[in-house]
């Protein structure tokens, strides 16, 4: 079968069938709106880089011990292209994949897939429950409470910011703003906004 590039309707129908939980499906439109944000900021494809972001944690749920493998299987089987299904394997590296991030890309998906759950940690305790009035400073507050959304790998976000040769305050900014462009799909809209 050729590969053919998948749209969002594809991509969309795919992590509805194999995600039902709510919660990793906010994840999924999170990543999603992150990636869309950067790829625009980088002047590269943001249909792409959003549809990556939709099917990263593809297998996750349905397969949780066979994270990134499962995910490959299911791609190869629907005729995606090799460079996407690289990309979402990618985020996994040094936990469930050997593929290591090599491309902006694939970088990217790396450092911000973590760091989407401590920003939607952090824009929920806040008063407004909303990352609308979140802000950089807020997060990095939280970034240094090991306590404070404790299932984060903060290492992983570390790493990946390095890869990109940005700051971390910098990549929390970046997270904020993107996630804001889907604060209602992910409900994060907050209490009466």
């Amino acid at each position: 079968m050729s590969a053919h590039v998948p749209s969002r309707e594809d991509a969309v129908k795919l992590l509805h069938e194999y995600t039902k939980t709510d919660n990793l499906q906010k994840h999924a439109y999170a990543v999603e709106a992150v990636m869309r944000y950067m790829a625009r900021k980088a002047g590269e494809d943001e249909e792409k880089w959003g549809v990556i972001g939709l099917v990263h944690d593809l297998d996750y749920e349905m397969y949780p011990d066979q994270h990134c493998i499962k995910t490959r299987e299911i791609l190869e089987q629907r005729g995606w292209p090799e460079e996407y299904i690289r990309a979402v394997v990618s985020h996994g590296w040094g936990i469930c994949s050997d593929v290591e991030p090599r491309t902006r890309l694939e970088k990217t998906l790396y450092a911000i897939d973590e760091l989407t759950g401590l920003v939607a940690a952090s824009a929920l305790v806040r008063p407004s429950k909303s990352v609308l009035d979140l802000n950089t400073k807020s997060v990095m507050k939280k970034w240094k409470s090991p306590a404070f959304a404790a299932g984060v790998d903060r290492s992983i976000i570390t790493r990946g910011a390095e890869m990109l040769g940005v700051e971390v305050a910098s990549l929390i900014e970046d997270t904020i703003m993107g996630m804001r462009e889907a604060a209602e799909q992910i409900g994060l809209k907050g209490e009466g906004q």
